[in-house]
């Protein structure tokens, strides 16, 4: 057990490097490219820090654990509003432009909606799985062009301009891309060969590794992403990293995975974890709101908001077993 514990620790120390680089490859290609600033702002946020999720639920699936991949798109959307957001307004309150309230929030609470809906069969098979993909698509394709109409756009505007503060040489732009990309993959094999080690060694289902072990590790990129970006002042790219990471997670990740293979989804993911998500993405919306319509979470809201995601977590470990 052992050699599992260091290669889940030295799978998430990968994942984590590597997804910095390859986002930072990707969106210096695209604008070698000649890809719009905005398309691939818009794109890194919710792709590139969702794309340990993607890769390590992509492996779960063709390694014959579906369950990591679920728990581990649940997992980080509870993660990345509890912990990440929660630690990030603790660290510096976030001010939250309207733009967001009328139309990312609402998005997040649809996807979630339908999410919940697919599975209440228990299982998410390969039809449900490509609703969501096709769900994906057609989001992104509206995002684009939304941001394109309406150019004043807050979170358009701050993505774009944070994929032109790092510049890189075409060669180091390529170099970083293919690197990281091999990285993330290694990465990722080495993470679920090691958490469903540990999972069996200590008891716990596949389910309950990747809503802890697997879901905080692969959220590591989205707490630096979002951090960074509230000591910048860019609020709503600290928000919309959080938004579009679970909505990346909810409709592409589980996605991708029942794609590969159905999904029989447990009892308790309907009966403790999707409700948790709803939770969280409520309590989301009404912080985000505020008492007056004036958005913004302070470091109560965000001290609230990561005391549920520990509580959470720790029930989950105290009847991990």
């Amino acid at each position: 057990m052992t050699f599992a514990i260091l290669a889940t620790i030295g799978g998430l120390a990968i994942l984590a490097w590597s997804a910095d680089k390859f986002v930072l490859g990707a969106a210096s290609v695209a604008r070698y490219l000649g890809m719009a600033p905005l398309l691939i702002g818009m794109l890194v946020i919710g792709f590139g820090t969702s794309a340990p999720e993607m890769v390590v639920s992509t492996f779960a699936a063709v390694d014959g654990n579906p369950e990591i991949a679920i728990g581990n798109a649940l997992g980080s959307n509870i993660a990345n509003i509890g912990l990440i957001l929660g630690v990030t307004a603790i660290v510096l309150p976030i001010m939250v432009h309207r733009g967001i309230l009328r139309k990312e929030l609402p998005v997040l609470i649809a996807a979630t909606a339908v999410a919940w809906l697919l599975m209440l069969d228990g299982t998410i098979s390969i039809a449900d799985a490509s609703i969501l993909l096709v769900l994906l698509v057609v989001l992104i394709t509206w995002s684009v062009m939304s941001a394109r109409v309406h150019r004043g756009d807050n979170l358009a505007k701050e993505a774009a301009e944070h994929t032109e503060t790092s510049k890189l040489s075409k060669k180091a732009a390529w170099t970083w891309l293919v690197v990281g990309l091999v990285l993330l993959v290694a990465g990722s094999r080495l993470l679920v060969w090691g958490a469903v080690e540990i999972a069996q060694s200590l008891g716990w289902s596949d389910l309950v590794i990747g809503l802890t072990v697997v879901a905080i590790g692969t959220s590591a990129p989205e707490l630096a992403a979002s951090l960074a970006a509230a000591r910048k002042g860019e609020n709503d790219l600290a928000l919309g990293n959080i938004i579009g990471s679970n909505l990346f997670n909810t409709l592409g990740v589980i996605g991708i995975a029942g794609v590969i293979t159905p999904i029989a989804v447990d009892s308790e993911v309907l009966t403790r974890d999707l409700p948790m998500v709803g939770i969280m993405t409520i309590l989301l919306v009404v912080f985000a709101w505020g008492r007056v319509g004036r958005g913004r979470i302070n470091r109560i809201e965000g001290a609230v908001l990561l005391a549920a995601w520990l509580a959470y977590t720790t029930l989950l470990l105290v009847t991990a077993g």
